[in-house]
């Protein structure tokens, strides 16, 4: 390790180290690279008797890491600080990585504090720093060394291996058949090679793992799952296991290695010499087309048309696609070839190749820096060039279609918004006029947009200097002036369609008021009409006098009603102003209402001439019941005095026919004098017909001052003369009777008395119980045959008392049957 010097191992060691760091935060090849580095450490630091579980935390107090180092090189570090403290543990931190940085190697970016942090992709990189210095970088194979000699040595082993094929640290190492192979090369007795099959990537990696485990004490640093399931198995940790067999098998290698370089050192010196004078041709040949192409890229001259523009992408393009592809072939070979040179020389202890002045790869690669920021520098033109020319192309266009649009859409709208339609329309067109005149402003507000956006498009047009800027600045001034008058015009439509809307209104709301009275007040006279044309049938005074007093109050009301008249017609006069101030045309007419003033004025009249009629009718009604009245009560005067005077004859008939004071011949002259009497009151009968014909031919029907009508008169009369007729008709046969059997007068009062007794409501006759009773108290048996009798008058003589009595005798009869 001692013969390589600093300056190629720096050189050696710093591309590995970049490109290490870049792919380190993978989760899954992090995974990977925590078992791996883990398990090589453990197998070092096993040796001094102690090991680590977890790599971010056992090395950050730096003990573990110093007995790492000194374990793998066989040399001692200065002696470790023993506190806990944060500066000891940074402390011994720093004397590691100053012992790995004393053997050649550069370490980039990394820190004691991030190890002491406990930063896992710091730590992960230290440690494979370590691998690649004290693990990987001895490894010699035919003049390659570290990476690529582990690389050659596996491709060495395993090629005599079907189905396998090692070009690399990941993927080819994924069927586990590389592994399986290199543990057979060597120790073919460990594994039955043939029973191994490609499909099953699993059972290969477990078996060389745990062989190489148990035979050959490399501890398991991988896991067969995390290289199957990872898509590309971590690098690091592949060449770190794979070290480890190296390692393992280095005896036989080495002696095979030293018998194989004395044989080609003279070949490599040859082949040596003719790398040299080829990269030197190849740099000369790569610089010189740099230098011609950089102008070109550099020529920034614009043009005019879509067309030219996209001439020169195509040559980019052509430049891209047929001369660089294989200049860039060239520079990967030329570096290619120069990094395997001076690997060659620095494997065969010779001095580093050193090209002519201008030719190291430096400087070739300054030059292709240089190269690719033109070429990216002119990229950038051509495609803003061609952007700008198709943004010029496109807002052309899209301002052409817009202006067109816009132009279509205000055609005959100036017009439009010129028309005095309004003044002719009625209240629900103008309503309609102004829906269709907000919508119009509506769709007005919508175009805003596209006229703002037609200016916008100008306004670039003119910033990206487009040839056509005249003619479309003319035609967006144009299109502005019109927009701005729309506006105007809009808003003096809009004002006029208001104005108009408000006069409309007010002269609706007078026609909907004129409706509203105008209804009611013709009703009313209609009404009014029809009462006093009315024919109108009383009976009383009382119905004319309630009919003069409603048609008075009708009258007071007449007053009020014209003034309502006139507010009517003041309403249509008001209208009849609006329309001949504002000039408003009155073609149509009231919506409301089909009364018009003529109607109202004619009906008025007719109301007014009909008053007095209803005046003269009333009076003339009034003059009759007033004769009715007068006739009533004549009428009343003479029934009401007649009346009780025929009730009053009745009952003394009825009590002179019970009582029957004195002998039958004076009772017949009593009666005879008031039958006489009777018939003398004949021509008040009379008198009160006469003015009962009088009532009858006036159509009088009813009288409140009398209970008595005509007809209860004459049959009260009536029965008046019947009774006094029966009357005497009776006593004339009771004294038949009295004479005819003999009866006494003691007999006759006592027949009277008995019967008085039991007539005790004196209403002159008997009930059945009342009449049995009597019977009993005269002594006549009515439980035996009627001829039977205890008395000594027989049936007939005792029906003759009866009739003396004045007893109905259909009752006795009655009774007879009963018993």
């Amino acid at each position: 390790m001692d013969h390589y010097d600093s300056h190629h191992t720096n050189d050696y060691m710093q591309p590995e180290d970049d490109w290490d760091r870049d792919l380190l935060l993978d989760p899954a090849w992090e995974k990977q690279q925590r078992k791996t580095f883990t398990a090589w450490c453990n197998s070092h630091l096993r040796k001094a008797g102690t090991q680590i579980e977890n790599i971010d935390e056992d090395f950050r107090d730096g003990l573990k890491l110093m007995l790492l180092l000194e374990v793998i090189s066989g040399e001692r570090l200065p002696k470790p600080e023993r506190g806990k403290m944060r500066v000891h543990r940074i402390s011994n931190v720093n004397k590691a990585l100053d012992f790995i940085a004393s053997k050649g190697v550069k370490l980039v970016s990394i820190g004691a504090e991030e190890i002491v942090d406990g930063n896992a992709k710091m730590t992960l990189g230290m440690i494979w720093t370590i691998i690649l210095r004290f693990a990987i970088q001895d490894i010699s194979v035919e003049e390659t060394s570290a990476k690529e000699g582990l690389l050659l040595w596996c491709q060495r082993k395993t090629a005599p291996y079907k189905n396998v094929n090692i070009q690399n640290f990941h993927i080819s190492w994924k069927d586990g058949l590389g592994f399986c192979a290199l543990i057979h090369r060597h120790r073919p007795e460990l594994i039955d090679y043939g029973k191994l099959r490609k499909d099953d990537p699993y059972t290969n990696l477990n078996t060389a793992f745990d062989v190489a485990e148990r035979f050959l004490d490399i501890p398991k640093m991988l896991d067969a799952e995390d290289i199957v399931g990872t898509a590309r198995p971590d690098e690091k940790a592949i060449m770190t296991y794979v070290s480890s067999f190296y390692h393992a098998f280095s005896g036989a290698q080495k002696a095979e290695t030293a018998a194989n370089r004395i044989c080609k050192v003279l070949a490599v010196n040859q082949e040596n010499e003719q790398l040299m004078e080829d990269y030197e041709r190849l740099a000369s040949d790569l610089l010189e087309w740099i230098r011609r192409t950089i102008p070109w890229l550099e020529n920034r001259a614009p043009e005019n048309t879509m067309q030219a523009m996209q001439q020169k992408l195509e040559d980019f393009r052509d430049y891209r696609r047929l001369h660089k592809p294989p200049k860039v072939q060239e520079k990967c070979q030329l570096e290619i070839n120069f990094n395997t040179l001076q690997t060659k020389l620095r494997l065969s202890n010779r001095p580093a190749f050193m090209p002519s002045e201008g030719k190291m790869v430096s400087d070739i690669n300054n030059a292709w820096g240089g190269l690719e920021q033109a070429e990216k520098g002119y990229e950038e033109w051509l495609l803003n060039e061609i952007r700008r020319l198709e943004r010029l192309d496109h807002l052309a266009e899209k301002f052409r279609q817009k202006a067109s649009i816009h132009e279509s859409w205000t055609d005959g709208k100036e017009s439009m918004l010129q028309k005095r339609d309004y003044e002719t329309a009625s209240l629900s067109e103008i309503k309609a006029l102004l829906k269709k005149h907000e919508a119009f402003e509506s769709d007005l507000a919508a175009h805003q947009d596209r006229v703002e956006q037609i200016a916008a498009i100008a306004q670039e047009l003119n910033e990206l200097d487009y040839y056509d800027s005249p003619s479309v600045n003319a035609r967006c001034q144009k299109i502005c002036d019109q927009w701005d008058n729309l506006g105007v015009l809009t808003q003096k439509r809009r004002e006029a369609l208001e104005k108009t809307e408000k006069l409309l209104e007010t002269i609706d709301q007078l026609y909907l008021e004129y409706a509203k009275r105008a209804a009611p007040f013709n009703n009313w006279m209609e009404g009014a009409m029809e009462d006093l044309q009315d024919t109108f049938i009383v009976h009383t005074i009382e119905e004319i006098q309630g009919l003069s007093m409603a048609h008075e109050q009708f009258k007071a009301t007449l007053p009020e009603a014209d003034k309502e008249r006139q507010a009517i017609l003041g309403i249509h006069n008001e209208v009849m102003k609006i329309a001949q101030t504002y000039h408003v045309n009155m073609s149509g007419t009231n919506p409301y209402s089909t009364i018009s003033t003529q109607e109202i004025n004619s009906k008025w009249d007719r109301v007014r001439q009909l008053v007095p009629k209803r005046d003269q009718a009333l009076m003339e009604e009034h003059a009759r019941q007033q004769q009715n009245e007068r006739l009533r009560k004549q009428f009343a005067a003479q029934a009401n005095v007649i009346g009780p005077w025929i009730q009053t004859k009745m009952q003394e008939i009825g009590r002179i026919a019970i009582e029957m004071h004195g002998t039958l011949e004076d009772q017949i002259n009593h009666l005879r004098q008031y039958e006489k009497n009777i018939v003398n009151y004949k021509p008040k009968i009379d008198q009160l017909e006469s003015d009962h014909q009088q009532i009858q031919e006036a159509l009088i029907f009813d009288n409140k001052h009398t209970n008595y009508t005509m007809e209860h008169i004459r049959v009260g009369w009536e029965q008046l003369l019947t009774t006094i007729a029966r009357t005497i008709n009776e006593v004339e046969n009771q004294i038949l009777t009295r004479d005819a059997k003999g009866i006494s007068q003691e007999q006759m009062n006592e027949f009277r008395n008995s019967f008085n007794h039991f007539d005790r409501e004196h209403s002159g006759t008997l009930g059945p119980e009342e009449f049995k009773a009597c019977l009993i108290s005269l002594g006549y048996d009515i439980g035996n045959d009627p001829q039977k009798k205890t008395g000594m008058l027989d049936s007939d003589d005792f029906r003759a008392c009866l009739i003396s009595m004045g007893y109905n005798m259909v009752m006795y009869d009655l009774l007879q049957e009963h018993i």
